[in-house]
């Protein structure tokens, strides 16, 4: 009888532990599910993430205004507006009149024209919609042509600055005061200033320009600035090892671009070149053949 007691109560213990262990285990699934959910969930680019990457774009096209987000949008709906009205006044316009010279052109050649015409519109459509972007690209390409042309020259200063016994900031400070403000890299060297004035460690001021203009050749260049002030080295020996660097990449740059150069000028060559030279030189052997053709004939006659 005790056995059989002990053997229901051993049974009962099993059974309750088995049934609690695969309601934690169930509920542990669905926790991690849960936590995998709110993590993707925060990793998806929502409309917050796709606001800031826009903010920086903008930002490091030169766009720092706090309505400049809503300036593009505007603009880039404004365009919409304005690339569908151009494309329906191309339909109504100019594509039956084209259309009805093309159908009359014998061949697959009319077919081609007449699919090239239908898509007028769309590509119409899609070049005002873009207007906006791509102002803002042109603007971020200048942007970094300019930063890259003056910074090689403020190296060179900083480096005559340091080895003359100037101090980092103080020979900033002189370089902001010799160049304008028109430039882009004195407008962030000003930028860096102000983060200074405000009590932003140097490192972070650094880090802090680095993002806001996101060009390789400063981002090395603040890069073993901060690392300069980590270990302690000489400032004057990085200025001057950042100046050298910079100077033999601009160097080598130069030189892809000039080897570079009989490849781009094939296409012109080919294009502009050969079919005048071949005019000049085959035109008079052409008309003589012509000439000869046509006394053959009529003497046959």
């Amino acid at each position: 009888m005790l056995n059989a007691i002990g053997m229901l109560i051993v049974a009962a213990a099993l059974g309750l532990a088995c049934v609690t262990g695969r309601s934690w285990s169930v509920r542990r699934r669905a926790l991690i599910r849960l936590y995998a959910m709110d993590d993707h969930r925060a990793a998806a680019p929502g409309p917050a993430g796709r606001d800031a990457a826009l903010g920086r774009w903008l930002a490091r096209s030169g766009y720092r205004r706090p309505n400049a987000q809503a300036l593009f949008v505007a603009a880039t709906a404004a365009c919409l507006v304005v690339g569908f009205a151009i494309s329906q006044a191309y339909r109504q316009l100019v594509f039956r009149p084209l259309l009805d010279a093309v159908s009359n052109v014998p061949g697959s050649a009319g077919d081609m024209l007449a699919l090239v015409l239908q898509g007028g519109p769309w590509i119409l459509f899609v070049l005002a919609v873009f207007v906006p972007t791509l102002l803002v690209r042109t603007r971020r390409r200048s942007r970094v042509r300019a930063i890259e042309q003056d910074l090689p020259l403020a190296l060179e200063l900083f480096a005559t600055m340091a080895e003359a016994g100037l101090g980092f900031d103080a020979a900033l400070a002189n370089i902001v005061k010799a160049q304008g403000l028109d430039r882009p890299l004195v407008t962030e060297f000003v930028g860096f200033q102000h983060d200074m004035l405000a009590g932003m460690p140097r490192a972070q001021a650094l880090r802090q320009l680095a993002h806001r203009v996101d060009v390789p050749s400063l981002t090395s260049f603040t890069s073993a600035l901060i690392q300069a002030e980590h270990v302690g080295a000489s400032m004057a020996e990085t200025l001057q090892h950042q100046a050298v660097d910079l100077r033999q990449r601009r160097r080598e740059n130069a030189l892809l671009q000039a080897q570079a150069l009989p490849v781009k000028l094939v296409f012109p060559l080919v294009v502009c070149f050969l079919p005048g030279i071949f005019v000049s030189t085959l035109a008079p052997v052409l008309f003589q053949m012509v000439q000869v053709a046509n006394s053959v004939v009529r003497s046959g006659r």
